[in-house]
């Protein structure tokens, strides 16, 4: 098992050719290692350095060393960064290098995790660098951002510490019944309320959260020849679906993402939805798959051919997408005159009220609270919060049955414990584990 102090070092940049690569050494050794093959030796943190890197006696490469001292550092420890010039073998001859010199190559996300444990961050700032990492879109980044720098934790904190207070008076009157009257029950009653009110604040953006980090599914539904690949390119703006007047074209599911108001959009396009009992295998597997995707999807288009006009088929295929959040969508309006005012009336050919069609998915995304959002947390935050509520729920119905407040406390207790986890100042091992395991090696 590889220890905590250990000297570690990794990559810190994606492989291949760049104009400069980054391998980050962490730990007490790594001056040691550095000066082991580096032309410029004794270096003080604070400076940039110039050099070469050296391996007996021949120069390697030509690179840029920055030394930090611990704990004016990433992970609170003395670290060394070489940039090097860009490159699969380079760089990695430089890395191996370091551990020939003593280090050992970092575990997935470690050096954020030695940031963590040596205090640089807490756990729901290091889920937000890991956040930043996989942002899918610019607005999602900019929340996660926040949180990095403590946004989520100071609001936590404000919690906790009004946990603290109030238990702080429970239990002083509790051991020293003599000396300290115990609070009001209607005073508990209402720092409880108020503090389960902060929660359930931050816990109204959970939903948002996880649509923010995971996107959106925008599902493309229909007969076959509905003009769904059409509208497919025309949203990507790329030709991407293949298009033609044969039925049964699309088979298989096509999956792309676009950016819409800052929220990461899948735009799946899918088979066309028709029975016939002549249908290949390929078409039927692609049509359950098209069935599939829809029960799935947060948003779904649905297409018919207005010039055909709203056909029983179509019906019937509208009757199962109807009850979800959709769109309906009536296409090649450029052949016809017909209108369907129930349907926003578009053609991919002209580009008629294509505009229309994505202020429609925009303004779904502003009335599912989704476009605005205060808190950005992850289902582990989530559950704390909610299990942290649960536990001041149980002691403010206590409360109001004007339960012995010995009892009440052992409740706040509770909650004060599942609030510590938002920030890891409670966690276990295991699930410190896998939060790290979802980080890049390097960082």
């Amino acid at each position: 098992m590889n220890n905590i102090s250990d000297t570690i070092t990794a990559i810190a940049t994606p492989i291949g050719s760049a104009g400069v690569s980054i391998i980050r050494i962490s730990g007490d050794n790594a001056f040691n290692i550095i000066n082991k093959i580096f032309s410029v030796k004794n270096l003080t943190a604070g400076r940039i350095y110039h050099g070469n890197i050296i391996e007996n006696n021949e120069k390697i490469d030509d690179v840029i060393v920055l030394p930090f001292k611990a704990p004016n550092s990433y992970t609170g420890e003395d670290v060394i960064e070489i940039q090097c010039h860009g490159g699969v073998y380079i760089t990695k001859k430089i890395l191996d290098l370091t551990i020939k010199k003593g280090a050992r190559y970092a575990e997935k996300g470690e050096y954020t995790k030695r940031a963590f444990l040596n205090h640089k961050m807490d756990l729901s700032q290091a889920e937000a660098v890991l956040d930043i990492i996989h942002a899918k879109s610019e607005k999602f980044a900019l929340k996660s951002a926040k949180n990095l720098f403590g946004k989520l934790s100071i609001e936590t904190d404000k919690i906790k510490t009004e946990i603290k207070n109030l238990l702080s008076k429970i239990i002083a009157a509790v051991d020293f019944p003599e000396d300290v009257s115990e609070p009001e029950y209607s005073f508990i009653e209402q720092k409880l309320e108020n503090i389960i009110a902060q929660i359930n604040y931050i816990l109204s953006f959970s939903n948002s959260s996880n649509i923010f980090r995971q996107g959106i599914k925008i599902v493309l539904a229909g007969r076959p020849n509905a003009g769904k690949s059409s509208l497919f390119n025309a949203l990507l703006n790329i030709e991407r679906a293949i298009v033609t007047d044969i039925a049964g074209t699309t088979r298989d599911i096509i999956q792309e993402t676009i950016d819409i108001d800052g929220i990461c959009a899948s735009i799946i396009d899918t088979a066309g939805i028709r029975e016939d009992k002549n249908l290949n295998q390929a078409e039927a597997i692609g049509i359950d798959y098209t069935k599939k995707y829809v029960k799935e999807a947060d948003i779904v288009i649905f297409l018919y051919d207005l010039n055909e006009g709203f056909t029983k088929e179509d019906a019937k295929i509208y009757s199962e997408i109807k009850d979800k959040i959709h769109i309906k969508a009536a296409t090649k309006c450029d052949l016809t005159s017909k209108r369907d005012n129930d349907a926003v009336c578009i053609s991919v050919k002209t580009g008629e009220n294509l505009e229309i069609l994505k202020e429609k998915i925009k303004n779904i995304l502003v009335t599912q609270n989704l476009t605005e959002i205060e808190f950005i947390t992850n289902q582990r935050q989530q559950k704390a919060l909610e299990m942290t509520k649960n536990s001041l729920i149980n002691a403010l119905i206590a409360s109001q049955n004007h339960e012995i407040q010995d009892l009440i406390s052992i409740d706040i207790k509770s909650a004060l414990m599942y609030i510590s986890e938002v920030s890891g100042e409670v966690i276990t091992d295991e699930i410190l584990n896998n939060i790290f395991d979802n980080f890049c090696i390097g960082k």
